[in-house]
């Protein structure tokens, strides 16, 4: 089990610290099939504007860069400017000097390990005055992230009924000592963490009672050793010997020799760590944190369990749940993934494209030479089939069939002489091996994509009701015996063995407003959730001509018929106006010919309703429920070429045909056709604070990338921003693709001349996902430069005070009811109640951030949402911005059900992930996507990443455009 500790002060002498315990679980509100492992965002408000950005990963203390840290304002600035934060080393974006003044810079407060700033250093912060005609103090963008200082935390919230809960946190008592940090230089240099672990760990085992001086270090497989006390020497050098694997050929083994050379580099000072937590200190001390992760990873590092720190909350001991490749010969494991008899037909391109993602990378044993198991590393898959392969056998020239090899030197006869052969080692020396004599070498982790099957798979093995989990923590803390572990004693760390009790506040549903012609014109929620019955969508919309295609073999017409009735009348009991009869008959068709009929069925619609001036409003699609890559061909083909908002229906749901189900479907179909369903009453009445009072617009971002394994398929960006305020329920967006994992929206800011009025306006507008709190600098930096651009291109003086909030979801926290037994404090699930909120001793010391869990639990523990506020020139108190939050999540248009974060962020999720059906599939041998051959393009409103600014001239194939009509009226929603 994996905790993550976090630290906190408890007395001069003695300082307190959280863990926390991260398990792999079930997104448990993933509400209509939404992708269970897919990420999440945050949220922003613009003084006109709200800006949500997603976040998919907690920062790794170890990878801090110098330069990153966050400044503390004194307490004249508390409450008058608050300044953004970015890394040091992203390229100076170019800002008008009109719009931007240059800023002064703050003294170097780093967070960047063992770089601290000059005492003395004194503040170079000033005000800078702001224009009258703003209307609210607009903060200028930071020339680098030695001027930036995120807001501090305007008080804690008070709104909502008081209560305990408990956290997977754990209190620890730290050292008041210093540690040392020694580097390490091991020669020859290895790339592999184990070895150097493996040359350290005998070092030790030799010399830790003579020249250790008996202390035993903590390492981190790099360049690092920490020691409790001084080492008696500033530097010196070892000599060590490895014995290498035994291979089983039973020859000798061979005898590896290192030097290393261990030299005293800086001291960690824990007292700092102290003052961070107490707010007397602006940076968190990443190199004393740094030391507590390596110690505290270093026990389970040995026992294959896993450990970490971060600054708010350190990982102490932890079981994750992953995948590994079934140990099979390589011939079965191919037959597994093509899903057929292999030796029936040759490969096809696009099977050799699938075998090579799924093997490249992977560890082969040898079987053809008996006991002698030599291990590879597979690097790709050879163009040739076997038979057909040959190599330079001798330096005279002589060229020797593969197949002739191996029966003249093991007298192998290999069979399966159509296949393509394994290529080991490096591309310039390539080693072939035929698949038969080769087999999956046990313990690999599976990195790649899963299949649908593979996850519900995996998901139903590692989700656990709270009480489970919770049992399950506790019994793992007893198990990792950290009261014995030898680096918590040499290091001085004691950890208690008990569950963080935690202060929260649970915040009232919000009343959701309905057509007045509604025996409910306005519904309070209940535990999360409601359902349309007696209501009528606030605002429905119209579909006159539509039209059904059935692909699936099971559905057969009558019943498809039938399903289509049925779906009329509900649209039409919940407030739409849709024509019961359809403009052509339903008609059955099969998946390989989606193309041809999409477009002859369209034309044949068109020509019947052409001629009276209609358009064709829905196209209801039934499908198999397997269906693999028909339903993203479908939706490519539909809205970029005849233009044609659709709805899919699995078959499952058409035989059920139950009322939840159609109600569910008629939500979507309302929204696209641009319906709305429900609005806030606090909206319509304006009683938002800080939101109501003025024209707001509520912007959500995300980025998703390319699975692994797929190296150079382009990066998919999507923003999406509300239309309607006050009531602020309808979103439209803009979807891009851009350079291969770049983080930074590249188009963010882009004009275009508009034919009428010729005035600039925005291209695409804000809202991010994939933000690791190690990039948060980055993101603010350039996207905010971007938004001021965007805004003062449609008036030269036109700057709205910004809110930039990140929402993380992959995080480790999780939050139990203090009595799991109390009806009153869980819902039906065992989870905490929705409109649980945290903004005390689990959160940051000083900044403004906040977990809150707006959701009800399906299955599983729910996993409270985390809210980071990086910029806030509208000046939100807790109360407004965690209200603001928890209510907007009752708004999803997709569902009768509050959800896990903020619909913005949600909703530009869903159309980032949906638009990479949008790109041909790849079937080359290339390693390269091929997607369409038309701009980035508006409409609809997840490796290393670069946090590079994006280069204009970035050379990457841009999705299609959409149809004019679907851009109108496509919503969020699949």
């Amino acid at each position: 089990m994996l905790l993550l500790l976090e630290v906190r002060a408890l007395s001069p002498m003695k300082r307190n610290a959280l863990f926390n315990k991260e398990e792999l679980e079930r997104e448990d509100t993933r509400v209509e099939g939404v992708h269970s492992l897919s990420k999440v965002v945050g949220e922003v408000l613009v003084a006109g504007v709200v800006v949500c950005r997603n976040s998919t990963m907690l920062k790794d203390p170890t990878n801090t860069k110098e330069g990153e840290g966050v400044g503390l304002p004194s307490k004249e600035d508390v409450g008058a400017t608050a300044v953004v934060a970015v890394e040091e080393g992203l390229p100076t974006v170019d800002r008008p000097d009109h719009l931007f003044p240059s800023c002064t810079k703050q003294p170097n407060l780093s967070m960047g390990l063992l770089h601290q700033p000059p005492e003395h250093a004194p503040s170079t912060h000033q005000q800078v005055p702001i224009p009258e005609e703003v209307g609210q103090a607009i903060q200028l963008v930071p020339a680098s992230s030695k001027s930036v200082r995120f807001p501090l935390r305007p008080g804690k919230g008070c709104t909502g009924t008081k209560c305990i809960v408990k956290a997977n946190h754990f209190f620890a008592e730290l050292p008041d000592k210093d540690l040392h940090q020694y580097d390490v230089t091991i020669t020859p240099e290895v790339a592999s963490r184990g070895l150097n672990r493996a040359v350290m760990e005998q070092l030790v085992k030799l010399y830790r009672e003579s020249y250790l001086g008996k202390h035993l270090p903590a390492y981190d497989g790099r360049k690092s050793l920490y020691t409790a006390g001084v080492l008696p020497f500033v530097s010196k050098e070892f000599k060590i010997s490895l014995l290498d694997d035994d291979d089983g050929s039973g020859m000798q083994r061979k005898e590896s020799d290192f030097k290393v050379v261990i030299k005293l580099a800086a001291r960690a000072d824990l007292h700092r760590l102290g003052l961070f937590l107490q707010g007397k200190q602006a940076d968190a001390p990443q190199e004393a944190l740094k030391v507590l992760d390596i110690v505290l990873r270093e026990l389970p590092t040995s026992s294959e369990r896993l450990m970490g720190i971060d600054y708010r909350y350190c990982p102490v001991g932890h079981m994750s749940s992953t995948t590994f490749i079934e140990p099979l010969p390589a011939i079965d494991f191919v037959t597994q993934l093509l899903n057929r008899d292999v030796s029936s037909r040759p490969l096809s391109d696009a099977d050799r494209v699938k075998i090579k993602k799924a093997l490249r990378g992977v560890r082969v044993e040898v079987t053809h030479r008996g006991n002698m198991r030599r291990k590879y590393r597979i690097s790709g898959l050879t163009s040739q089939a076997t038979r057909e392969l040959t190599f330079l056998a001798d330096e005279r020239g002589t060229m020797k069939s593969v197949v002739e090899y191996f029966y003249e030197t093991y007298g192998f006869i290999i069979q399966h002489t159509q296949w393509p052969c394994l290529q080991v080692g490096n591309q310039q020396r390539a080693n072939y091996l035929p698949m038969e004599v080769c087999k999956i070498v046990e313990g690999q982790r599976y990195s790649k994509r899963l299949n649908e099957r593979q996850i519900t798979a995996l998901l139903r093995v590692t989700c656990q009701r709270p009480q489970e989990r919770e049992k399950d923590i506790m019994q793992t803390v007893h198990q990792n015996a950290y009261l014995e572990d030898p680096y918590a004693k040499e290091f001085g760390i004691k950890i208690r063995e008990k569950l963080a009790s935690v202060e929260a506040r649970i915040l009232p549903p919000p009343w959701l407003k309905y057509h007045d012609t509604s025996r409910e014109k306005n519904c309070l929620p209940q535990v999360g959730q409601w359902n349309m019955m007696n209501k009528k969508m606030v605002n429905g919309g119209t579909v006159k001509n539509w039209i059904c295609i059935n692909f699936s073999r099971q559905v057969q017409s009558s019943v498809a018929q039938r399903f289509c009735y049925e779906l009329a009348q509900m649209c039409y009991i919940s407030g739409m106006a849709f024509t019961p009869e359809p403009v052509l008959p339903s008609i059955s068709a099969r998946p390989e010919q989606v193309e041809k009929v999409l477009k002859t069925r369209y034309h044949d619609a068109m020509t019947r309703i052409q001629p009276q001036n209609k358009e064709l409003d829905l196209l209801i699609v039934i499908l198999p429920d397997n269906n693999g890559s028909l339903y993203g061909d479908l939706k490519r083909i539909c809205e970029t070429d005849p233009g044609i908002v659709s709805q899919c229906c699995l078959t499952k749901h058409v035989f059920k045909m139950s009322k939840q189900y159609l109600a569910n479907v008629v939500l979507k179909i309302n929204v696209k056709v641009g319906g709305r369903n429900t609005v806030l009453v606090d909206a319509i009445s304006r009683r938002i604070p800080l939101v109501s009072d003025r024209p707001t617009i509520i912007f959500g971002a995300d980025v998703t990338h390319p699975h692994p394994g797929e190296d150079s398929s382009p990066s998919i960006a999507a923003v999406v921003a509300s239309q309607d305020w006050p009531e602020i329920t309808k979103y439209a967006g803009l979807v891009c693709a851009q350079a291969h994992r770049q983080e930074l929206i590249q188009d963010l800011f882009k004009t275009w001349q508009d034919p009428v009025s010729t005035v600039a306006c925005l291209k695409t507008l804000f809202s991010w996902d994939g933000v690791s709190e190690g990039q948060f600098y980055q993101v603010l930096l350039y996207e905010l430069d971007a938004i001021r651009k965007a805004c003062a291109s449609l008036e030269p003086k036109y700057q709205p005070p910004v809110t930039f909030v990140v929402v993380q979801k992959r995080h480790h926290t999780r939050l139990f009811a203090n009595n799991h037994h109390d009806r009153n404090a869980v819902d039906k699930s065992g989870n905490i109640l929705p409109g649980t909120v945290v903004d005390s001793k689990i959160c940051h010391p000083a900044e403004f951030d906040f977990y809150l869990c707006s959701h009800a639990g399906i299955q599983g523990t729910s996993r409270p949402a985390h809210y980071h506020v990086l910029w806030d020139e509208n000046k939100f108190t807790a109360d407004a911005l965690q209200s603001l939050t928890n209510n907007l999540c009752y708004t999803y248009a997709r569902c009768t059900r509050s959800v896990s974060i903020v619909p913005p962020a949600y909703y530009a999720h869903l159309a980032a992930f949906r638009d990479r059906f949008y790109m041909e599939p790849e079937t080359s041998d290339s390693g390269s996507m091929i997607s369409g051959t038309a701009g980035g393009r508006g409409g609809m409103g997840g490796g290393a990443r670069s946090m590079r600014a994006p280069a204009a001239s970035a050379a990457v194939t841009p999705l299609p455009a959409l149809k004019e009509n679907v851009k109108r009226c496509a919503c969020l929603t699949a």
